[in-house]
């Protein structure tokens, strides 16, 4: 006897079988597939995320170079002590653009601070500060350097304190003020 529903019954099953492979295989392609584009989105996001995050550090960056300029914008001297307006003129060696908001320094015998505009500056650029200074002619201009305090805007808007030191003797604030100076420290005999 020749049982013919064998046949087709085997036929099911391994067609059963089959269909199951073929899920099997979508399914593990599927999961490859989004395992491939959660890598790739990941490391898009990574770069994203590195990108911004080393633009905020160059926005609030500051590289600042300031130099003691001209002094003889007029002044008045009393009783050994001079006050002169001069300028200071800022280099912006960073990398960002900044806005130099003021500037003051303070030592014995010796002050300075400023009275003009802030000063937008971009990367490489320079420009000058106006500034008063005051000196006691007997005192001021001692081989310590004066430490300026300048008020920094930076391009992701904070405002910083940045300390750069400056050299009195040789500079022209020194060679402006000695010579109002001169007519106070001599002496008659």
């Amino acid at each position: 006897m020749i049982d013919l529903d064998e046949q087709n019954h085997r036929q099911a099953e391994s067609g059963t079988i089959s269909g199951r492979h073929v899920a099997r295989r979508k399914m593990v392609l599927r999961l490859v597939a989004a395992f491939v584009v959660g890598v790739v989105l990941g490391g898009f996001g990574v770069s994203e995320l590195r990108d911004s995050r080393d633009q905020r550090e160059r926005d609030a960056a500051v590289a600042l170079v300031a130099l003691p300029r001209s002094a003889d914008f007029g002044g008045s001297s009393a009783q050994g002590s001079i006050q002169l307006s001069g300028q200071l003129t800022l280099i912006n060696a960073g990398p960002a653009p900044i806005t130099v908001r003021g500037v003051q320094a303070e030592m014995p015998g010796a002050a300075v601070r400023s009275t003009g505009q802030p000063r937008l500056l971009p990367p490489g650029g320079t420009g000058q500060l106006l500034v008063e200074l005051r000196f006691e002619c007997s005192i001021a201009f001692q081989p310590e350097p004066l430490s300026l305090r300048l008020s920094v805007e930076t391009e992701d808007g904070q405002v910083r304190e940045v300390t750069h030191l400056v050299a009195l003797v040789g500079s022209d604030w020194e060679r402006d003020a000695k010579s109002m100076c001169d007519p106070h420290t001599t002496t008659t005999s």
